[in-house]
């Protein structure tokens, strides 16, 4: 078995837990980051950055130029009405946020994409409660992002 099948497997198994554990608990298991950041090497085949790197979980070269990018992901059931994104860095070295939105099965559900001006402009506007936090809300971020997954076909 390849190594990609076999952590495949390994996340498979983890949401399960993870799923079970909440349903138990009534708490997060706490791995929804390591499986948005799976999910979206996976579904745009993105190289993930090594463990820990600052700014950046993955990278992705367009037109030659190297694209670093920081993943965020939440699992949020549909209708859940508010949640907020991790903490954005903003004097770490990243370019791009995506936003990985799970279900309550830490399934994918959408992937939403934003650049670094659009994301500190959000994060710099004045009284923003995100400039004392270094993070949006969820709404915040799909106001300001597209979305990259899944890809709507036009008719």
């Amino acid at each position: 078995m390849d190594t990609n099948n076999e952590i495949s497997e390994i996340v498979e198994t983890a949401k399960q837990l993870a799923k079970r554990y909440k349903e138990i608990t009534g708490k997060p298991l706490g791995i929804t980051g390591e499986i948005a950041e799976f999910c979206a090497a996976k579904l745009l085949d993105l190289e993930l950055a090594h463990a820990r790197q600052k700014g950046y979980d993955a990278i992705r070269v367009e037109n030659g130029k190297i694209i670093k990018i920081q993943i965020k992901g939440r699992c949020l059931p549909l209708g859940k009405k508010s949640a907020r994104l991790g903490r954005i860095r903003l004097d770490a070295e990243w370019d791009i946020v995506l936003f990985l939105h799970l279900d309550e099965n830490y399934d994918v559900v959408g992937i939403y994409e934003a650049n670094r001006y659009d994301v500190e402009d959000a994060l710099r506007q004045p009284g923003s409660r995100a400039r004392e936090r270094g993070s949006l809300s969820v709404n915040k971020f799909k106001s300001i992002a597209r979305k990259v997954w899944p890809v709507d076909k036009q008719t």
